[in-house]
């Protein structure tokens, strides 16, 4: 009789990824349990053990997924800082800038927001990795330059709009100089408008 050679085992099969169902559920618990914490205590008082209990997750599946406090905190910042509409496209670069500037006050000004912008920059020296990601953002306002330029309105440089609109909103906020309101946002574009390209507030 003749044996055969025995059949080569099949590939085993790639591990699947899931982004989402459970995995996604607890991404969101643990994120709403940190901003939750962060409202009632302060970014320097939460711990994984606290987020993992509110969050109803244990601990170790924090750990897995985030590494650490730092990590998990600039992962919340980064998403809750991040924006999640598209650019406005109203047709001038003054309103669009200026719905841009309000939306991003809105976004870094809430108490949540605030702590978690302060922890995260606060952490730069040891942990660079850790700083929200405001490429997001800059990516909105090159946007709206590029636009601005195709109708060929008088139109800032992008590290302008940045240095003159986006980062005084940031560094007002981290640094705690008082509230920050829709007034100094429409000052903001305003300067940045005369200054960089003679345009007057209309």
């Amino acid at each position: 009789m003749n044996s055969q050679p025995p059949a080569p085992p099949a590939h085993p099969a790639e591990p699947v990824r899931r982004t989402g169902g459970r995995s996604a559920r607890v991404c969101a618990a643990v994120h709403r349990a940190v901003t939750e914490l962060i409202a009632e205590n302060g970014a320097e008082q939460v711990t994984i053990p606290a987020v993992a209990a509110r969050a109803g997750v244990n601990p170790t599946s924090v750990y897995r997924r985030w590494g650490d406090l730092n990590g998990l905190l600039a992962d919340v910042a980064s998403t809750r800082l991040a924006p999640d509409d598209p650019p406005p496209d109203t047709g001038t670069l003054r309103t669009d800038l200026l719905q841009w500037a309000e939306r991003t006050r809105a976004a870094v000004t809430t108490p949540e927001a605030r702590a978690l912008l302060r922890h995260s920059i606060g952490q730069l020296a040891t942990c660079p990795g850790t700083t929200p990601r405001m490429a997001a953002r800059e990516q909105q306002l090159a946007t709206i330059l590029t636009r601005a330029e195709d109708r060929g309105e008088p139109t800032p440089a992008l590290t302008q709009a940045v240095d003159h609109l986006m980062a005084p909103l940031y560094f007002r906020v981290i640094l705690n100089l008082g509230p920050v309101d829709p007034a100094d946002t429409r000052r903001l574009v305003d300067d940045l408008l005369h200054h960089h390209t003679g345009r007057c507030p209309t």
